[in-house]
């Protein structure tokens, strides 16, 4: 049966309904806001899987017909995800993951299409209320509903779901996830904004928020409950914890305590075989496999109360101490810049490269009408070795995708403008080892490695893992976490900006939900943290190299008339590719007359430059030039003074005293120096050769002479030979402007 309800949220219609398409998922929602229309289905196994983790997986897919468009290249249709379906996915999963059931296991699997896209309202947190209704509507066991908004701010005024259009105006742009009363996820990028504004934004978002659920629970009760599906986890008998807790606890507690990873890891380990091994003798068959999740149970509790009750971490740290820092800049000698950041044993080596504006990212989306350029890009990657591991490397992996996201949103805001730096900027981060906060390291590699390649960043950018300890009313947020605690904690709160504010935001929960004063209490937190690393690399590196690397690209701009581009690219870019292959330069030019040169020599560069300004130079009256003759005629001869620019040198500009047949003076193919004397409201234009030689005795009278002859000689008849100048066949002078075609 088909329900469907409608609001109007910031502005715009926005229409949930059920039962209209893919009724045999165990749950679906079509979602429409604008002309925007999202599909979400969500479907289950009825098995416990034997997976020892909840395996759920989220895919989400734009359709480019949704914009009119066919996919690009040689396959017509759409193939693996794109970066920016990826992120979507992402930003899906981790709202809805921590509503599930503690020990349910059953497979879930969320799709999302969309289906139609108007190019103004952005889809993604369209998929998280689609999502979230298809859940909730459905026989899967969730604490929903939730939803998802964007948060801006423009011109000082919050908006909520601003259009694209709209959020080129944005210092702010967030995504926020959560119930009607508690904040699940969050994910964002900012131009160097306060600590005070990002509560503001999520203050502004919780009402937003509270409004969509509140459609969601109307509809659902108007569709009628849906009995949830039966499920059964794992059933631990009390005595048989009990017995492995006695066996075990303390030998865990005295395990963990180590500095080291992997001394603290094999600890942990030979505990848990020490205590298996015990309880086979004590318990029964059936039980045997329970051991180890008692004791990873044990091993959780146990670095959460310590925190708690003694305030210390497993390294000894206090909740809001960062590990001590190394930096080495300028590692990699034919680098254009590079930085090696290592904080306790998390290390990554970021690698800074320039282009030219032929290394942009070329993207087709369905969110814009035609193809888009990138000209920032930061690339992470997550070896297995990185943690100590042997595993099969399959190319980039979701996380990398969305940690590099984040990293390249923290150094984005504060890049210089394209016009006044004119690079493509490549930036990579190795992470060579591992022990939490690697995407954190990335940003503060990746801001060094842009000082050290000479990148004129308006500030050094850092960043800084907030962790959560919360047992009841009682917490502890804890500062730059490591592996453990990120994975035995409730919150990994991302933040990266400058010392002035901050530029890029993320969080994830274990729980169900935080307020705004725990958050509020992280922000003021990472802030001290974030601004003692900031220090830190200010010590290695305190200010930007004042040249670019001697292996990176040079780049001169310079303004021609667009009139002059076909002249620069020549028939079939024969020219534009001629000036590359003789100089060994990269010569490019927009539709606005913008050329950019780029040759990592600077001769190289210069005699490009040269080559250019003399094929698209605007003659100069007044000027003299070196001309080639390319036709004599009875009343002068046609001289190109510029590359496709020919102007008239008339008989009577040749010599002070009458010359009767110009092909006497000047002759087809012959290099002549001349002076440009004028340029007529028509474009034409003259030259002279008499002006660049001396004046006999007794001239002034004769030029009075030979004026009348350039006019056309004695009486009228003269003139009107010049007046046929005016006629096609002598309209020669004009292409002076133009240039030949």
């Amino acid at each position: 049966m088909m329900h469907r309800i409608e609001r109007t949220f910031a502005g715009r219609p926005l229409i949930i309904e059920t039962g209209r398409m893919a009724k045999q998922a165990a749950g679906s929602a079509l979602v429409t806001y604008g002309e925007t229309v999202l599909l979400a289905a969500v479907t289950v196994s009825d098995k416990k899987s034997p997976l020892p983790f909840f395996p759920l997986t989220v895919e989400y897919k734009e359709k480019m017909y949704a914009s009119g468009k066919i996919p690009g290249g040689f396959i017509k249709r759409e193939g693996r995800p794109r970066d920016e379906e990826i992120l979507s996915c992402r930003i899906i999963d981790r709202s809805i993951r921590p509503l599930f059931p503690e020990g349910f296991q059953n497979e879930v699997q969320v799709v999302i299409y969309v289906l139609s896209a108007d190019q103004e309202n952005d889809h993604d947190v369209l998929g998280l209320i689609a999502t979230s209704y298809a859940l909730a509507s459905s026989k899967i066991p969730w604490a929903g509903p939730i939803a998802g908004v964007r948060v801006g701010r423009i011109e000082g005024k919050w908006v909520l779901n601003p259009t694209f259009q709209a959020l080129e105006f944005s210092d702010i742009d967030m995504v926020v996830a959560g119930t009607d009363d508690s904040i699940m996820m969050v994910e964002g990028g900012a131009l160097e904004v306060s600590e005070a504004d990002i509560v503001d934004a999520l203050k502004v978002a919780q009402k937003g928020l509270a409004e969509l659920v509140g459609m969601q629970e109307e509809l659902l009760k108007k569709a009628g409950k849906v009995e949830k599906m039966e499920w059964k986890g794992t059933e631990i008998p009390d005595d048989v914890r009990k017995t492995v807790t006695k066996a075990a606890e303390k030998r865990i507690e005295a395990a963990i305590n180590q500095k080291d990873k992997a001394t603290r890891i094999q600890a942990v380990e030979k505990v848990k075989e020490e205590v298996k091994a015990e309880m086979a003798e004590v318990l029964a068959p059936e039980h045997h496999g329970l051991v180890g999740m008692i004791v990873g149970d044990i091993e959780y509790n146990a670095l959460r109360d310590q925190v708690l009750s003694t305030g210390l971490r497993v390294d000894g740290r206090k909740p809001n101490v960062v590990r001590d820092i190394s930096i080495d800049t300028s590692v990699l000698p034919r680098a254009h810049g590079s930085a090696l950041f290592t904080r306790g044993q998390t290390q990554a080596l970021v690698v800074a490269t320039l282009g030219t504006a032929n290394d942009v990212q070329r993207m087709d989306n369905i969110d814009e009408p035609k193809e888009s350029t990138k000209s920032f890009m930061l690339h992470y990657n997550f070896p297995p070795f990185s943690t100590g591991e042997a595993k099969p490397m399959r190319g980039t992996g979701r996380r990398e995708i969305g940690h590099g996201a984040l990293a390249e949103r923290a150094i984005q805001g504060v890049l210089p403008p394209f016009e006044e730096f004119p690079y493509t900027i490549r930036i990579v981060s190795e992470i060579l080892e591992s022990n939490g906060s690697s995407s954190m390291a990335s940003i503060c590699g990746g801001s060094l490695a842009c000082f050290d390649a000479g990148i004129p960043l308006k500030a050094p950018v850092a960043g800084v893992a907030m962790g959560l300890i919360k047992e009841g009313k009682k917490y502890a947020i804890l500062t730059d976490i490591l592996g453990t605690e990120d994975h035995l904690g409730d919150m990994d709160f991302k933040v990266a900006g400058t010392e002035t504010g901050i530029t890029s935001i993320q969080m994830d929960i274990k729980i169900q939900g935080l307020d705004l004063k725990i958050m509020t209490e992280a922000l003021a937190q990472a802030k001290e943290g974030r601004l003692h690393i900031l220090g830190e690399m200010n010590k290695a590196l305190p200010t930007v190299r004042p040249e670019l690397s001697p292996w990176a690209p040079r780049i001169v701009t310079m303004t021609i008339n667009p009139e002059k581009i076909g002249d620069l690219i020549g028939p079939k870019g024969k020219t534009i590719r001629g000036i590359q292959d003789e100089t060994g330069a990269e010569v490019t030019v927009d539709d606005s007359g913008l050329v950019t040169i780029a040759a990592v020599g600077g001769e190289a560069m210069e005699r490009a430059k040269q080559m250019v300004q003399a094929i698209t130079a605007e003659p100069v009256v007044g000027e003299t030039y070196q001309g080639t003759v390319k036709s004599v005629t009875a009343f002068g001869a046609f001289i190109e003074i510029m590359p496709g620019t020919e102007a008239l040198l008339h008989v009577s500009e040749m010599r002070h005293h009458r010359v009767e047949k110009p092909e006497d003076i000047v002759k087809k193919g012959e290099t002549v120096t001349v002076k440009l004397i004028d340029r007529d409201e028509r474009g034409r234009l003259r030259l002279s050769m008499k002006a660049l030689l001396p004046k006999p005795e007794g001239a002034d009278s004769a030029a009075e002479g030979e004026g009348a002859s350039s006019e056309g000689g004695e009486g009228g008849e003269r003139r009107e030979r010049r007046d046929r100048g005016d006629r096609p066949r002598g309209d020669r002078g004009g292409r002076g402007g133009r240039g030949r075609e």
